[in-house]
């Protein structure tokens, strides 16, 4: 049987990654992940599960010695926010560049500055083009659902690149939820042990991360772009077996009264619940309207992106993150982009929302499709909510 409790978020991320038999992790604090990494540093000591965590004196050298160990065969973990995933963004690349299956939880928080240790995705958005997959999660079941089957995407034979997932900082991490945790015989099914590619070991000595000069860079790059592209086919069979096994279905674009909306708004990670509410509210008023929520960064889900907006007369894009001297905030960038082409397009919308944790409320949803669906906005033009006069 399932274990339901009621559980902070953060901790339960930290047992759901003990599940899945972790030889390793290195994690360096930083609020609002900290509770991660010591919840796991618990774990391990306590010796619920048999793994070895590293302290390391940053988080620069937390991905390090994660690569070091995944390059061995062992299976990896660790976790950040913020200041510290800006700290790691060297390292980033080159572990997707080796192919290692890493798993990294990102409590995601606003970077300074100003100093803010609140939420926003002002940290995962310069991370787009390392080479990850990138994954966001709704609520506290998710963040332990999709924890675990990061492991099975990272590992899968075709895929073998790191998945980090994005949990929203305090608003999800510190919030006390009810949860079930699969049972462990079933995670153990769902996720068996790590067979890797090629290891290093002295008795049988590989090369990892060789030097390239120009003659065969460009290759190396379309591999590892096709290598993402790819993986999106064993993401979305990773989530089949997940929902014939557990119950939980998972989609790389998920909807909320999105059939016959004329407007649609679009979010990512735990305002989709809140965004939720406003759409009931708007449906008892009499506008159509629905809900997109984008789960799966990258690989980016074009198509299932087009054949839900394209349904649609107006998409309003929120964004949490900014895009400085851009066309707008990075995901209306990139939904704009995805729907150039398409011969019938809705007009798209941006409002950039919630920074540096700025409560967005129901209400606050409510106007904003109002707006979009009284032409008070612009179309193709962005607008920060809320800002003080």
């Amino acid at each position: 049987m399932a274990k339901r409790v009621g559980m902070e978020v953060a901790l339960a991320v930290a047992e759901a990654v003990g599940q899945c038999n972790i030889d390793m992790a290195a994690v360096y604090p930083i609020t609002p992940q900290s509770h991660i990494g010591e919840h796991l540093s618990d774990l391990v000591a306590d010796g619920k599960i048999d793994a070895e965590f590293i302290t390391v004196e940053s988080e620069h050298s937390a991905i390090s010695a994660i690569i070091g160990a995944s390059g061995t065969g062992a299976r990896v973990y660790t976790a950040t926010s913020s200041q510290g995933l800006m700290l790691m963004h060297e390292i980033l690349p080159i572990a997707s560049a080796m192919r290692l299956p890493l798993v990294m939880g990102i409590a995601n928080r606003a970077v300074s500055g100003p100093l803010n240790i609140l939420n926003d995705h002002s940290d995962i958005m310069p991370q787009r083009d390392s080479g990850w997959i990138s994954l966001f999660v709704e609520n506290g079941q998710e963040a332990i659902d999709l924890s675990i089957q990061a492991f099975k995407i990272a590992e899968h034979k075709d895929v073998n690149l790191p998945v980090c997932v994005n949990i929203d900082g305090f608003q999800l991490t510190h919030m006390v939820e009810p949860v079930e945790f699969p049972d462990q015989e079933l995670v153990d099914k769902f996720l068996p042990a790590r067979v890797p590619f090629a290891t290093l070991h002295p008795s049988n000595p590989v090369t990892m991360g060789a030097f390239s000069m120009a003659d065969y860079f460009t290759e190396i790059m379309k591999a590892k772009d096709e290598a993402l592209k790819n993986s999106k086919k064993a993401i979305l069979d990773v989530w089949d077996e997940w929902a014939k096994m557990f119950g939980r279905i998972y989609k790389p674009v998920e909807t909320y009264k999105a059939d016959g909306a004329e407007v649609l708004i679009l979010t990512m990670g735990s305002m989709g619940e809140t965004a939720e509410l406003a759409i009931d509210e708007l449906r008892a008023q009499g506008v159509a309207a629905g809900l997109v929520k984008l789960r799966l960064w990258r690989p980016f889900p074009f198509t299932e992106i087009k054949e839900v907006l394209t349904k649609a007369k107006k998409v309003l894009v929120t964004d949490r993150a900014v895009s400085f001297g851009g066309p707008g905030g990075p995901v209306f960038s990139e939904i704009r982009s995805a729907l150039y082409s398409e011969a019938v397009r809705p007009a798209i919308y941006n409002y950039i929302i919630g920074l540096g944790g700025r409560d967005v409320t129901v209400t606050d949803f409510v106007d904003m499709i109002k707006k979009v669906a009284n032409d008070d906005i612009k179309a193709g033009t962005y607008e920060f909510w809320g800002v003080r006069e």
